[in-house]
């Protein structure tokens, strides 16, 4: 088995990687289309209110915004671990050690949420 480093950093730390290649750039129109489902569930809820509408039923739209929305973060830490974290983990080293903290803590940010 042969294993190809990247040349070039495909994963920056941070949100300084503007011009990268991100893991999630396959499944970007999946994942701005589900964005732009849920903004429109927002707004849905936000009518509801101004609606006067039963509690219970706004809370179940919530709900199903909270849900949708884990979903979306589930994919995006998938897609990172898949490519930027497998990419450190090639190269090995400082990078690969940066890359499994942040997706660590990423994770520990998603379980608390």
């Amino acid at each position: 088995m042969t294993i190809t480093t990247p040349a070039v950093d495909l994963c920056p730390t941070g949100e300084h990687g503007e011009n990268a290649v991100h893991g999630y750039i396959t499944d970007k129109p999946k994942y701005r289309n589900r964005l732009r489902r849920l903004e429109g569930q927002v707004r849905g809820i936000d009518r509801m209110v101004e609606e006067d509408r039963y509690c219970i039923d706004i809370l179940t739209q919530i709900s199903a915004i909270q849900s949708a929305l884990e979903s979306v973060a589930l994919g995006l830490l998938k897609d990172h671990i898949r490519h930027c974290v497998l990419d450190a983990a090639v190269i090995g080293g400082p990078a690969a050690d940066a890359k499994i903290t942040e997706a660590t803590e990423a994770i520990a940010r998603l379980v608390r949420s």
